[in-house]
């Protein structure tokens, strides 16, 4: 199949069609480990059901929702569609699958594919439309800002299992099913480091070159860097094996 065909029926929704042909491997990594053939139909199903669930709660409201809450709400929108038992199914496997064989070897840092977020642990954060957790998080996030500047902004904060699960997703669909690749761009859903405090900032303006190496250009990187009570998670060639992430604030 050819991939902007591939990509054409992911964007149409054009799932039978999809699920009745090869799954183009447009990585030749021997390797990699892929969506099959067989996971097609339901994985594009459950990543259109996770993105509608983002839409019809809001951005900022999907950041903390449960897995439970998601599916209560997708079984109280006719637009979204219950999930069915496979698609659940599909969804446990992927969060409790161990990642070290995609090549990730980060630590698990969300026990259960039901931990919850308790609300009453974090604070949404002005014009932004994200939450950190309160005490070291936040008071963290407060201090960056006062001394990089307010040319700098939060452009991610707290992830529960729902949000790091589309990102995660959609992650898939970009690589044309490589999970393997996608794992080392993007943090499983079950080992994110957004879920127990890290937060990405970025350039106000700069949109989506904030989650670029271009980053490293900016002023407000070179201030970061010299700042003591935060690191860089993901540095070049670091450990868990993800890419380089100049944007990922680790909180230490």
């Amino acid at each position: 199949m050819d991939r902007r065909l591939f990509l054409g029926f992911m964007a149409t929704g054009t799932l039978s069609v999809v699920a009745n042909n090869r799954f183009e491997r447009v990585h030749k990594r021997d390797d990699s480990l892929w969506i099959t053939d067989k996971q097609v139909h339901v994985f594009l199903s459950v990543a259109k059901k996770v993105e509608l669930v983002k839409r019809t709660v809001g951005q900022g409201n999907f950041n903390i929702i449960s897995f439970d809450t998601m599916l209560k709400i997708a079984s109280r929108y006719s637009r979204v569609g219950k999930f069915t038992p496979q698609e659940v199914a599909f969804m446990e496997e992927i969060f409790y699958q161990d990642p070290n064989i995609h090549g990730f070897y980060g630590k698990r840092t969300v026990p259960s594919i039901t931990t919850k977020i308790n609300k009453k642990d974090v604070s949404k954060i002005r014009h932004t439309g994200h939450y950190l957790f309160r005490g070291h998080s936040k008071n963290s996030y407060k201090r960056v800002i006062s001394d990089v500047g307010k040319s700098l902004m939060l452009t991610s904060g707290v992830r529960a299992v729902p949000k790091q699960m589309n990102l995660y997703f959609n992650k898939i669909k970009r690589t044309g099913g490589n999970i393997s690749l996608a794992s080392r761009s993007l943090a499983p859903p079950a080992y994110s480091y957004h879920s127990v405090g890290d937060f990405d900032v970025g350039k106000i303006g700069w949109g989506y070159k904030n989650f670029t190496v271009s980053f490293i250009t900016t002023k407000e990187f070179w201030r970061l860097r010299q700042l003591s009570y935060i690191s860089m998670r993901y540095t070049i060639n670091n450990k868990e094996g993800v890419r380089f992430e100049p944007w990922h604030v680790k909180i230490i």
